[in-house]
C-alpha cells in the first residue's frame, strides 16, 4: 500500500492484492485531513468479540478488511509485522483505520502537524 498527502487529503492506494484480501474494491481511499482527529502507532487492541465483514483473518499472519467492534466500525489491514499506525477519524463511515505501514512515525508526526 502507498500512503500520500495530496490537497489537504490522506490516500490509502492499494495493490490488487491488498484489495482482495481486505474485500475493498476501491483502489484508492481519501480521507480529508481535517477528518482526522488522533494518530498513534500504539499495538491496536483486537478481541474476539470483532465481526469481520468482508475480509480476511489468518491468525498471526494477517488482519484485512472491516471489523465491527464496540469501538464502531473499524478498517484493519495489518500483518505480523509491528509498524502500525492507528488513524482515529470524525466524520467518516470507519471509527478507526488500523494499519501496518513502513515509516509509521514519519506517518504519525506528518498526519499529527497536518490535521
Amino acid at each position: 500500500m502507498q500512503l500520500s498527502i495530496v490537497e489537504e487529503k490522506l490516500q490509502i492506494e492499494f495493490t490488487w492484492k491488498e484489495k482482495l484480501l481486505a474485500a475493498r474494491f476501491h483502489k484508492l481511499w481519501q480521507i480529508p485531513l481535517a477528518n482526522i482527529k488522533n494518530v498513534t502507532t500504539a499495538k491496536p487492541q483486537s478481541t474476539w468479540k470483532e465481526l469481520r465483514a468482508p475480509g480476511t483473518l489468518i491468525p498471526g499472519v494477517i488482519k484485512a478488511g472491516t471489523y465491527y467492534t464496540d469501538r464502531g466500525k473499524e478498517f484493519w489491514y495489518v500483518n505480523k509485522d509491528s509498524d502500525y499506525l492507528n488513524i482515529e477519524l470524525q466524520d467518516e463511515s470507519y471509527e478507526r483505520i488500523i494499519l501496518t505501514v513502513e515509516n509509521n512515525n514519519y506517518w504519525q508526526q506528518q498526519l499529527t502537524q497536518l490535521s
